[in-house]
């Protein structure tokens, strides 16, 4: 069977990944997000970073029958990317601008086959309402469970979920930032199915 390489050290993404009970590797992508100064839409964004991600990778498996996958995930209001709080008054802030309103998560899936290079990309979408907050439930969630670092500055893994009235999207998975759906139709056109 062929090496797979997940391009994340993310537990949520691992968590997700270990779902399709297939052998892996997770391996930090060595890819600065912070060092891209793209001026895309947020959909390509998540493609390209996607795509960053396990290129960044594929020379260390060069020699294997490996495929690298990588995934990024990028929060977008109104065509404007959000970005990664790194405070809790970003956090806060972030949430103030989501609350009461509708945002989408786009997450990009690459799969590239280290060897040759052939790439396959692909994105899924998510639609997220959030309830309408107050400033005391803003600062109480963040302090709670510390979204530092969180694409929205929210953990819809932790008590994240409790933000949202309503979740809307062809893959549920895409919220974690590991679309399934989308990663084993991918697998499966390089010859890789869990089942």
């Amino acid at each position: 069977m062929r090496s797979l390489i997940l391009a994340s050290t993310s537990k949520w993404r691992k968590a997700e990944f270990d779902r399709l009970q297939l052998p892996y590797v997770a391996v930090s992508p060595e890819f600065d997000e912070e060092a891209q100064q793209i001026d895309l839409e947020p959909q390509a964004v998540a493609l390209q970073f996607a795509l960053g991600k396990a290129q960044s990778l594929a020379y260390r498996f060069a020699d294997e029958d490996a495929l690298i996958i990588g995934s990024d995930q990028v929060p977008d209001i109104e065509g404007q990317r959000l970005h990664k709080p790194q405070t809790l008054e970003e956090a806060e802030a972030e949430l103030a601008r989501l609350q009461g309103k509708t945002h989408y998560l786009h997450t990009g899936v690459a799969v590239i086959e280290a060897r040759t290079g052939r790439h396959l990309c692909e994105l899924a979408s998510v639609s997220m309402k959030m309830r309408s907050l107050t400033p005391a439930q803003i600062h109480h969630y963040v302090s709670v469970d510390r979204p530092l670092g969180s694409a929205g500055g929210y953990k819809i893994e932790g008590l994240g979920i409790a933000l949202f009235d309503q979740i809307d999207g062809a893959d549920q998975s895409a919220i974690v930032g590991l679309p399934l759906l989308v990663l084993c139709r991918l697998l499966r056109a390089f010859g890789v199915d869990p089942l």
